[in-house]
């Protein structure tokens, strides 16, 4: 279990150093806010230092899909979706900004900073289609998977890109939603908090 000790006193020391929020845009994994409640544990945490921005990955996608199955969800995303994704975002979103994307919005989120999205850092969870792609954003990029996830990048795509490797032992692909590493990456990204925000900062659902 994770210790959410450490977040609270690392909460306590910025608000006495800071002085303004960064942008944080995230967006979803495959399902969107139909299975993402836990997506509310991150945004309880983050939108205190960040004001934020929440992309459903469905919506970016124009997804029309009549039986909701993950093989045919996937399927909507291979076959073109993740391409309207992206096209999408970059139009909606044109200012710079930290990401955060959980599975397919990581993807979505990685291939639209190919494309010039104006990114100041991208942390990637699960995003495991990312391990076809030869080249990364040019900003500080962080990709967090678990060892069980069996469709995780070989580690020679690390050395390729130039990445760190890190894996968290006995997960797999749906991490994101247990507590353990809902702590982990709220951490990483306040640790990445230098100012403060002037006030409790609104959450835009795109």
């Amino acid at each position: 279990m994770f210790n959410f000790s450490i977040l609270n006193n690392l909460t306590k020391r910025l608000i006495k150093t800071s002085i303004m929020a960064e942008r944080l845009v995230i967006i979803s994994d495959m399902w969107g806010t139909k299975k993402g409640l836990w997506i509310t544990s991150y945004l309880g945490y983050l939108q205190q230092y960040f004001d934020i921005t929440y992309h459903d990955s469905q919506h970016l996608a124009n997804l029309d899909v009549k039986v909701h199955t993950a093989d045919n969800i996937n399927r909507a995303f291979v076959e073109g979706g993740i391409d309207i994704a992206v096209t999408h975002l970059i139009k909606k979103e044109q200012e710079p900004a930290h990401y955060l994307g959980f599975s397919t919005g990581g993807t979505i989120a990685w291939k639209a900073g190919l494309m010039g999205l104006p990114m100041k850092s991208l942390y990637t969870v699960s995003s495991t289609r990312i391990r076809a792609e030869e080249r990364r954003p040019e900003c500080e990029t962080t990709v967090l998977f678990g060892d069980n996830d069996v469709y995780r990048p070989k580690s020679d795509w690390y050395k390729m890109l130039d990445l760190k490797s890190e894996l968290f032992e006995g997960f797999g692909h749906n991490m994101y939603s247990d507590e353990k590493i809902i702590g982990k990456v709220c951490l990483d990204l306040l640790k990445s908090v230098t100012q403060k925000p002037k006030k409790l900062h609104k959450i835009h659902v795109a």
